[in-house]
């Protein structure tokens, strides 16, 4: 059996392709018989939205926002969503109040983590896909999964976003005694261009330790999306299927024991 693996999907920078990362790599990793729980951390929804679980996202309560602002209120198996490839923890139009009400608790950065340690439902994988800011969201998605995979671009803005979330990763660090590693670079989206072949340069000399992978712009992987599944589960295979499954391939040997076995 695997050891449980936390990954915090993140990148503050919007437009980067994050939750369509998040998705298709749990579906890879759910392909490779993981069992996967993907939290949905973004105000937005769109993971839930990604996941054809939009109900969830208009649901009554409880939900995700009331496990984190009143942790005695909700159980873990009250949240949890089932979908095919995957448990799901949706997002809620309430969560556009957490960030505001998570500011108020002493512990609010630790909400998440709370939650998830009081889970245990035998998941290999617990995939957090973050809003695309920096703030208390974030902060929980840090404290509770604190292995980064990095949806990037291929294009010049991404030195600076990157440069932000290092530097704010380490400064989390040190104010709340953890250790977050990138564990995955994913650039996204990327198209054949002479910025493109720079920048793919560029996070090489800039991450030499952290694994890179290449995907390509696909509009296969849109309509997965749109479906309500991963492209793993979609009706057609594409070239970059190839490229999340090494992700997958290359966490589970991050983290996987000898008796895990594909």
């Amino acid at each position: 059996m695997a050891r449980l693996a936390r990954l915090c999907v993140t990148n503050q920078k919007g437009g980067v392709g994050k939750t369509t990362v998040a998705i298709t790599l749990a579906g890879a990793l759910s392909q490779r018989n993981r069992n996967v729980l993907f939290v949905d951390l973004d105000p937005q929804g769109n993971g839930t939205e990604g996941l054809g679980l939009t109900d969830a996202y208009n649901a009554a309560p409880p939900t995700l926002f009331d496990a984190l602002v009143d942790d005695s209120s909700v159980s873990f198996d009250e949240l949890v969503w089932h979908h095919d490839e995957m448990d799901v923890l949706p997002s809620n139009i309430d969560m556009t109040a957490a960030e505001a009400s998570l500011l108020q608790l002493d512990d609010g950065e630790q909400r998440l983590a709370q939650l998830l340690d009081a889970a245990d439902h035998g998941y290999d994988y617990v995939i957090v896909d973050c809003p695309p800011h920096l703030g208390m969201l974030t902060d929980n998605a840090l404290y509770a999964a604190p292995n980064l995979v990095i949806p990037a671009l291929a294009e010049s803005t991404s030195k600076r976003s990157l440069e932000l979330l290092f530097d704010y990763t380490r400064a989390f660090e040190m104010e709340h005694d953890v250790q977050i590693d990138a564990k995955s670079l994913v650039v996204n989206r990327i198209e054949n261009t002479g910025e493109a072949t720079e920048m793919l340069e560029w996070f090489e000399e800039a991450v030499p330790d952290v694994p890179t992978f290449e995907v390509r712009k696909r509009v296969a992987l849109q309509r997965a999306f749109s479906s309500g599944r991963s492209i793993f589960a979609a009706d057609e295979e594409i070239d970059m299927c190839e490229r999340f499954r090494a992700v997958a391939a290359s966490l589970d040997e991050e983290f996987s024991t000898t008796e895990m076995t594909v």
